[in-house]
């Protein structure tokens, strides 16, 4: 018996096959582009997502055929969302978070309710990257689509239907889109109303880690699984990744470094929940229950693709390791002098900042691609620093940070993070915390494991502690100052741009 956890970022797909001791047995990637067919449009290609989703569990289940899968999860990226027929056709592209569409529609919904009567409903600021304004976007100039459309399905749940499973939408996942009720648990029959999005468009609402059904005997077929794999609800993939760190409990934070780099501190419902409002931070429900998390976030994984793409196109790594290895032993050990505004798509966390541009200040004729790399890295971590003071204020501070996602093998960075937040950052024997996560939740849904100490104590081992250098977070110390003064004085120009 074994247990596969997938995990859908926005640059690419992977899946993992557990034992049931922990023990990793096979793990597969794909990676897809971000498509952009207009100034300001970022969408996924949704038949190419679902053909590499494929890909990753034939291959998985292929390798573990001799520990046959019992269970599955999944564990996706959130706001995205897919228009799908009943007979599970896929209508359209996937608008990302960074879509530009539907701007207008904030507008409108802001005009109706205050911040504090919006966020008494669905914890989130009003911003233009969840689903709902791409929603009513789509429903105004697509009708066809959205009138074709029997579900609009998040990434983890449009999966399981794909596989055989019925509609329906995990509570962290549906929180993304605007139209959920928190206290409810449930559709905000308010903000439907507002918006008249049909609810049945939308599938039920169940908790993360609900059996949801079966996969198909055909998708078994084809994707090399047995038949009767149960499907458990999955969820956001910070909430995975919150799991698959071992982050069970409140007061643990982690730092997934993915497409998206996320803060993700794990707590109990907060008695003042608007004391987090002010500071810019959501509230949504883990995929444990009576646990919630906030999120804090930035572009940083995309910011490295993006450096890899422009400045090491055609780089062959020596054999035995990859572009990002070899770009990492080229960045200095010492703090760099160069300022990057980490701004390369408009920031909507922890406040949502329009009209604003990526920036590399500080370079020379003698600067080195290392040095440009390096200081991407630092001035992404600088972001959270004010972030984790609030953190603090608000008492969901943490002594030290958990490191999840493909960033988090890369030792230079989780040093620097390290050195710049001046707390430890512990990195898991299993960095790909998603799937992990996904696959213990698969466990804990169908009786394998008791409790979520059981598979933390089994499935979550802990490689190494980066500890921070004091004489180096002074130097970024100061650097935060300057860091500070950067958007504030160049924020006119930006607009302009």
């Amino acid at each position: 018996m074994s247990l596969l956890g997938i995990d859908l970022g926005t640059t690419g797909c992977k899946a993992g096959v557990f034992g049931l001791d922990g023990a990793c047995l096979a793990t597969a990637y794909r990676e897809y582009d971000m498509l952009h067919p207009q100034p300001g449009w970022s969408e996924l290609d949704s038949e190419n997502v679902w053909r590499q989703t494929r890909a990753v569990i034939a291959e998985v289940a292929a390798q573990s055929a001799r520990d046959p899968v019992t269970a599955l999860s999944i564990s996706s990226f959130g706001e995205a969302f897919v228009p799908v027929s009943k007979d599970r056709q896929l209508l359209d592209h996937s608008m990302l978070c960074v879509d530009d569409r539907g701007r207008e529609h904030i507008a409108r919904l802001a005009a109706v309710f205050s911040p504090e009567r919006f966020y008494a409903i669905n914890p989130n600021q009003l911003g233009l990257h969840y689903s709902l304004p791409k929603l009513l976007w789509l429903r105004e100039h697509r009708p066809d689509i959205f009138r074709r459309a029997d579900y609009f399905l998040l990434w983890s749940d449009l999966i399981a239907f794909l596989l055989g499973c019925e509609p329906v939408t995990n509570n962290s996942h549906a929180n993304r889109t605007l139209l959920f009720d928190l206290a409810k648990n449930d559709w905000s029959d308010e903000l439907l109303a507002w918006s008249e999005i049909p609810r049945e468009k939308l599938g039920r609402v169940v908790p993360g880690g609900t059996i949801i059904g079966t996969v198909s005997d055909v998708a078994a077929r084809e994707l090399n699984l047995p038949r009767g794999v149960r499907v458990v609800a999955g969820g956001h993939d910070q909430c995975c990744n919150a799991l698959g760190c071992g982050s069970i409990t409140a007061g643990k934070t982690i730092c997934g470094i993915g497409s998206f780099e996320c803060l993700t501190p794990v707590f109990r419902q907060p008695a003042r929940p608007l004391a987090l409002l002010a500071e810019g931070l959501n509230i949504e429900h883990h995929v444990l229950p009576d646990l919630f998390v906030a999120f804090i976030f930035n572009q940083s994984g995309l910011l490295v693709k993006w450096f890899r793409d422009t400045f090491a196109a055609g780089c062959v790594p020596p054999p035995g390791s990859d572009i990002y290895a070899l770009l990492d032993r080229e960045m200095p050990d010492d703090p760099t002098r160069l300022l990057v505004l980490p701004h390369f798509e408009p920031p909507v966390s922890p406040r949502i900042i329009p009209d604003t541009s990526g920036v590399i200040a500080g370079l020379k004729i003698s600067t080195k691609r290392g040095e440009i790399l390096k200081a991407i890295v630092e001035c992404a971590a600088l972001y959270f620093v004010e972030s984790l003071a609030a953190l603090d204020r608000l008492g969901l501070g943490t002594k030290e940070l958990i490191a999840s996602g493909g960033g988090a093998q890369s030792d230079r960075g989780l040093q620097i993070r390290a050195d710049v937040f001046g707390l430890p950052v512990i990195r898991p024997h299993i960095t790909e915390a998603g799937r992990l996560g996904a696959a213990m939740l698969a466990g804990l849904a169908t009786g394998v494991f008791r409790t979520a100490d059981e598979a933390a104590a089994l499935f979550v081992k802990y490689d190494r502690v980066f500890e921070p250098d004091a004489a180096r977070h002074a130097i970024y110390g100061e650097k935060h100052a300057l860091y500070q003064q950067l958007f504030p004085a160049l924020q006119p120009v930006l607009n302009r741009l």
